[in-house]
């Protein structure tokens, strides 16, 4: 996905200020809606998925490595499910308080992107995993360890547009914001 494919990462300005990286207050709120929409949207997908299919239904030869192999994708879906939930739930939080605390809300973001987007992109079991060839080429860049049932290849091939999205618009929160952190704190 290009720098033009999202709204706020199009909108968001970041200030430079003493040299160091500042994004305003109403850009990180704005930041904050939009990825807990996506967030709320990519669960729901997940949940469904979850709630529809089990371990017998996906391993249908029931081979040693075929349901080891959905242990793990469905073992890793789960936890990204949780960690969505739960990004999603904070930011929901934050969101409603009469002060919006972009401290917090930061914090919150720079989570989001090391559990959630990492959680999808680089999962445990390592069932799949992203070729950086395809990526930005229109093509499909994840790559299945194996062949697998359509559902399940469907559930990840459907929400790694959204988790792409969300990657996108946090990037910021990768390293430049532990930088920004560590270059504003009160020295000792």
């Amino acid at each position: 996905m290009g720098l033009q494919g999202s709204p706020v990462r199009a909108e968001r300005a970041i200030k430079y200020q003493g040299g160091n990286a500042v994004m305003s207050a109403p850009n990180v709120q704005k930041l904050c809606e939009s990825t807990r929409e996506k967030l709320k949207a990519a669960s729901l997908r997940v949940e469904a998925f979850l709630n529809e299919y089990s371990l017998p239904q996906l391993a249908e030869s029931q081979d040693e490595e075929e349901v080891a192999y959905y242990k793990g994708f469905l073992s890793d879906l789960r936890h990204l499910l949780v960690f969505s939930e739960t990004s999603s739930e904070k930011i929901g939080v934050l969101l409603r308080r009469a002060n919006f605390d972009v401290n917090s809300a930061e914090d919150t973001l720079y989570k989001v992107y090391h559990n959630v987007i990492n959680s999808f992109f680089y999962p445990k079991n390592e069932c799949y995993a992203e070729d950086g060839r395809y990526a930005y080429t229109g093509q499909e860049a994840i790559r299945f360890r194996r062949q697998i049932a359509a559902p399940a290849r469907e559930i990840i091939l459907d929400v790694t547009k959204t988790y792409e999205e969300l990657r996108d618009d946090l990037d910021y929160y990768e390293s430049d914001y532990l930088s920004q952190r560590r270059m504003s704190a009160p020295r000792s």
